[in-house]
C-alpha cells in the first residue's frame, strides 16, 4: 500500500487545487440542497396561493448565496495559483496543505450554512403563507445565518490573500 501511495503524483499544487475544488463544490452542494428544501416548501405555499410567488422566490434565493461565495474563493484561489495565466506556482507540500486549509472555512461552512439556511427559509415560508406581510421577518431570520457564511468567506479570503508565490 505504501508503494502505491508513493507512486501517486501528489504535489503541493495538487493539494492546493483540491482545496480550491472543494471550496466551490461543497458550498454549491449546500446551496443546492437549501434551495431545493425551500423549493419544496414553496410549492406547497404556491399550491394554496399562486399570488405569493415573488415572496417564495425571494426566500428560495437566499440559500443560494453560499454557492456564490464558494465560487468567489475558487476563482481567487486559482488566480493566486496562477492557473488562469498558465504560470502555475511551484509550491511545496507544506504550502499546498496551508492553501488547502485556507479554502476549508468557505468549503465546510458553505456546505453546512446552505443546508441550514434552506431549512430556515422553508420555515419562514410557513410564516409568509399565513401572514404575507411578514416576509421581512422571515428574511431577517435567514440573514442571521448569512452572517456566518460571510465570516467563512472572509476567513478564506484573508488566509488566501496572505500567500505570496
Amino acid at each position: 500500500m505504501t508503494t502505491f501511495l508513493q507512486s501517486l503524483p501528489i504535489t503541493g499544487v495538487s493539494v492546493a487545487l483540491l482545496g480550491a475544488a472543494l471550496a466551490v463544490a461543497l458550498p454549491c452542494s449546500g446551496s443546492a440542497t437549501g434551495v431545493g428544501t425551500v423549493g419544496r416548501a414553496g410549492a406547497g405555499v404556491l399550491s394554496v396561493d399562486p399570488g405569493k410567488f415573488s415572496r417564495v422566490l425571494i426566500m428560495q434565493i437566499l440559500p443560494g448565496t453560499q454557492g456564490l461565495y464558494g465560487l468567489v474563493i475558487w476563482f481567487f484561489a486559482l488566480t493566486k495559483l496562477g492557473f488562469f495565466s498558465g504560470q502555475m506556482a511551484a509550491i511545496t507540500m507544506t504550502e499546498g496543505l496551508k492553501f488547502f486549509g485556507a479554502c476549508m472555512p468557505v468549503a465546510i461552512g458553505g456546505l453546512i450554512f446552505g443546508i441550514i439556511q434552506g431549512r430556515i427559509c422553508a420555515g419562514g415560508l410557513s410564516l409568509v403563507a399565513k401572514k404575507p406581510n411578514d416576509l421581512s421577518r422571515s428574511i431577517i431570520l435567514a440573514i442571521m445565518m448569512e452572517f456566518y457564511a460571510i465570516l467563512a468567506l472572509l476567513a478564506s479570503f484573508l488566509m488566501l490573500n496572505s500567500f505570496q508565490f
